[in-house]
């Protein structure tokens, strides 16, 4: 027979700030980063998880003094409905897709703050240096050994609605800009004028200031702007 132990308001007050330290610490990480989901969010999620684990444990202490029923059930519904979160953090554009690695952080947080909840303290803590260590160290040697190109939007507008986009599609191509998705809006016969959005990927060598010059320079292009890929 082991003795169970009993939460008392420490406990209660300990934990509900440590998963609010484990969301802050991830989410601090993912909003210097300017993902969708940033602190506030990583903070709900965590200290969320915690209360539902201390309720989990409380209720079959408080209510069910045989303590027979499994303090895990809410837990697990934690670890599904997360996904849900986690979904709207996931944005599509083109073939490409942004932002899984922050819904894999607010699924890990909410997994710490479980660990939080349930006590388990060196775990929670073990894991929390993993998943940093995971997003700031790992993602700078990953950028070193597999470099990447920046994500932009690149916005043409053209001066009528019969306007060729070969001109531009061929400048971007050859500069080795690859095109990630292409959004192309004509104009109506009020307001003219035809506008074609890229989301490109830039190799780190190549100067887009100076390509959205010669694309300018091409037949009836009357604008180009440069957007972040949000």
């Amino acid at each position: 027979m082991y003795e169970v132990h009993v939460l008392t308001n420490f406990d209660i007050v300990l934990r509900m700030g440590l998963g609010f330290l484990a969301g802050a610490i991830i989410g601090f990480e993912r909003s210097s980063q300017r993902q969708v989901a940033g602190l506030r969010t990583h903070i709900l999620i965590a200290t969320g998880a915690t209360l539902l684990m201390l309720l989990s444990i409380y209720l079959p202490q408080y209510y069910n003094p045989l303590r027979t029923s499994d303090p895990g059930r809410i837990a697990a519904q934690v670890v599904s409905g997360i996904g849900f979160l986690g979904a709207g953090a996931i944005i599509r554009l083109g073939n490409n897709i942004r932002g899984l690695t922050t819904a894999a952080s607010l699924w890990f947080v909410a997994a710490v703050g479980l660990a939080v909840g349930g006590g388990l303290f060196l775990v929670a803590g073990i894991a929390e240096g993993i998943g940093l260590m995971t997003l700031v160290a790992l993602n700078k040697l990953e950028k070193k050994i597999f470099p990447s190109g920046r994500f932009k939007m690149l916005v043409i507008s053209y001066r009528d609605n019969s306007a060729s986009t070969k001109e531009a599609l061929d400048i971007i191509k050859d500069s080795g800009i690859q095109v990630q998705s292409i959004d192309v809006n004509q104009g109506s016969k009020d307001n003219k004028g035809t506008k074609l959005r890229l989301l490109v990927r830039i190799p780190n060598t190549i100067d887009i200031a100076t390509i959205a010059r010669t694309i300018k320079a091409s037949g009836n292009v009357g604008k180009v702007e440069i957007k972040e890929k949000y």
